[in-house]
């Protein structure tokens, strides 16, 4: 149930809503319990109809409260039976039959237990100070129908006083049912924002998951194919060349071509897993700044001339988290190198150690000119992802042609002692 505040209707409590019937919405349907409860008030408000007209029909002298006249005794009962008919929509509008039977409150007797029931839904669906409102006006009746019927047996005061401590009961009823419900509302309601929270936070680690994926799968696929690109064009531009080149050449295609296959087969498994709402899969294990060696070595079988500047402190103390972010920046300054300058020498250099930080720069000479067969075509998206890295670990990143005229990639990370 949704909490709106209407302020045509400021005697609705939270949670509680008119409908316009010229909309034609239908109002909810009685639950059973509805049912039952109403069925058990009419049950006792009928009881009590009958009880109060025997017994005005047959009183007895000592404790009878007798009315002036006989027929007074039909008109009372007639009264209370309308009453009762009464509480089968009470539900629908509590207040107004409250006010529109005030009056009975003065005289009648067979109708005081279906006005108590009446007087109750309003205490449970309304607000509070309509409830006192109509609690103030219940007791004032009160005094005078203590004077029109007057008890043979207790004096004045103490039927007043004993009306007064029925009220007070109905009213301290009510109101418990009331904050129950209101109650239940609130915890039903705040488990319903709190699982759409977390259906939420599912939805947005989902996502940034997928993300994390597509940028590794970039980093890994730009690699692996700019080495396919590069001994393609080799074979293609050296159709002469002796043999065990070429099957060289060959052998290293077939084996990038195999680990890309196998690292796309491996970004897709996760992608699958995810959309079948497998459990957390164990990913392959991430790269870090022991790799570099592999990477470098990877690159020169390819025929790309590297040299590599390694002055880390430590190498081996170097986070996960650190090695692996400045693994993805080497991989990413060779596979530029490889896709812009063809044929240019690269140079790698890692340096620091703890408490001074990680600085990562790859560099080569600025192409000149368009190589033969034209770039390599690229999403653009490399460095973007490169500075997103540098960026999460709270470093500093730098790239562009330098006062020397070479393209220079640099980036520090910090490391703490």
């Amino acid at each position: 149930m949704t909490s709106l505040a209407v302020p045509e209707h400021p005697w609705l409590l939270p949670g509680e809503l008119v409908v316009p019937a010229e909309r034609g919405r239908r109002r909810p349907r009685r639950t059973t319990r509805d049912w039952v409860v109403d069925s058990l008030a009419f049950l006792l408000g009928l009881l009590w109809v009958l009880f109060a007209t025997v017994d005005g029909l047959s009183p007895s002298p000592e404790t009878a409260i007798a009315l002036p006249y006989d027929w007074m005794v039909g008109a009372d009962a007639l009264i209370g039976l309308v009453c009762c008919g009464l509480l089968w929509v009470r539900r629908r509008w509590p207040l107004g039959l409250a006010v529109a039977t005030l009056p009975l409150n003065l005289f009648s007797m067979a109708a005081a237990i279906p006005l108590l029931i009446i007087y109750f839904t309003v205490v449970v669906h309304r607000r509070t100070a309509v409830a006192v409102a109509v609690t103030g006006a219940g007791l004032v009746t009160n005094l005078v129908f203590s004077w029109t019927r007057p008890d043979p047996v207790m004096p004045y005061w103490a039927t007043v006083s004993w009306g007064v401590v029925i009220t007070f009961a109905v009213l301290a009823w009510g109101m418990f049912v009331r904050a129950r419900r209101q109650l239940i509302v609130s915890l039903r309601e705040r488990a319903e924002r709190a699982e759409a929270e977390q259906q939420l936070r599912v939805t947005q680690a989902r996502h940034l998951e997928r993300t994390r994926i597509a940028r590794e799968m970039h980093d890994v696929l730009a690699h692996r194919i700019s080495l396919l690109s590069l001994h393609a064009g080799a074979l293609e531009f050296r159709p002469d060349a002796p043999a065990d080149e070429v099957a060289r050449a060959a052998g290293v295609i077939r084996g990038s071509a195999h680990a890309a296959l196998q690292d796309l087969r491996e970004v897709i498994g996760v992608l699958r897993a995810e959309d079948d709402g497998a459990g957390d899969a164990p990913e392959p294990p991430q790269p870090t700044i022991a790799d570099l060696p592999a990477l470098i070595a990877e690159s020169r079988s390819a025929g790309v001339r590297v040299n590599v500047s390694d002055s880390v402190a430590s190498p081996g103390e170097v986070p996960a988290a650190l090695g692996r972010a400045a693994y993805r920046i080497v991989q990413e300054g060779l596979t530029n190198a490889r896709k812009h300058a063809a044929g240019a020498v690269v140079t790698v250099d890692v340096s620091g150690g703890p408490g001074t930080g990680l600085s990562v720069a790859i560099s080569n000479r600025w192409p000149v000119g368009t190589p033969e067969g034209g770039t390599l075509p690229g999403a653009g998206t490399g460095l973007v992802g490169v500075s997103e890295r540098v960026t999460l670990a709270g470093g500093r990143l730098a790239y562009g042609r330098d006062d020397s005229g070479d393209f220079r990639l640099a980036a520090w990370l910090p490391w703490s002692a």
